[in-house]
This record gives structure tokens, C-alpha cells and sequence, in this order.
């Protein structure tokens, strides 16, 4: 989800409505960046967030099940199918974080977690 901040309200990132969706932190290990991309779980697999992780972002667990984060653009959101999903990816995003604070630490490791959100 992304916020309209002209209506202050949470909307629907991409086309259409609402639908599940996996999203990932995805790790390249050769520039040691970090990345949430977020697809539809629809034929289309249409991308909903493309979102780049830097070093002292944001990450705020608004609730158990509600996480959201900003970036340049926009504030963004995800509303998590279960605590469980919610937990493993803040995990994933405070990991990523570390890692870019510490300068060299990160080896060549590759990283992924997936969670259905909705």
C-alpha cells in the first residue's frame, strides 16, 4: 500500500484493488544493496513496490500486523496476512539495515524472505 498523503488515506499500490501479495528483500551481493519488491500473486505478477533499502531508513511495526517504512517518494505499507509473516520480514529488514551499517561486514551472502501480505 502506499499513502495518499493529498487525502490521508492508505491506497492500494499498482492497478486494480486490493490483492495478496509475496514480497521479498531481495540482497546483491556484488554492490552489497538491498531491495523490497513486492508482486501481485495473480497471473500478472504485476509489481506493486520496486523499493531500494538504504542505510538509516525507517522502519516503523505501526502494529503487530502493520509495518510501514519511507522512501524518497512516498510512504509505504504492508498489511501482513499473520504476526508471524510481519515478525520474519521486520527481521529481514532490521538484518538488511545492519548490514549496511556496518561497512564491509556483509560477505557475499545471498538473502531473500518471502511473506504474503495483503
Amino acid at each position: 500500500m502506499i499513502y495518499d498523503d493529498a487525502n490521508k488515506k492508505w491506497v492500494a499500490a499498482g492497478t486494480g484493488g486490493q490483492a495478496f501479495s509475496r514480497v521479498q528483500v531481495f540482497h546483491n551481493p556484488s554492490n552489497n544493496t538491498f531491495r523490497i519488491v513486492g508482486r501481485k500473486m495473480q497471473a500478472d505478477q504485476q509489481v506493486v513496490i520496486n523499493c531500494p533499502i538504504i542505510k538509516g531508513l525507517k522502519y516503523n511495526q505501526a502494529t503487530p500486523s502493520f509495518h510501514q517504512w519511507r522512501d524518497s517518494r512516498q510512504v509505504w505499507g504492508l498489511n501482513f496476512g499473520s504476526k508471524e509473516d510481519a515478525t520474519l520480514f521486520a527481521n529481514g529488514i532490521a538484518h538488511a539495515l545492519e548490514v549496511l551499517n556496518s561497512i564491509g561486514d556483509a560477505g557475499t551472502m545471498l538473502f531473500e524472505i518471502d511473506c504474503s501480505t495483503k
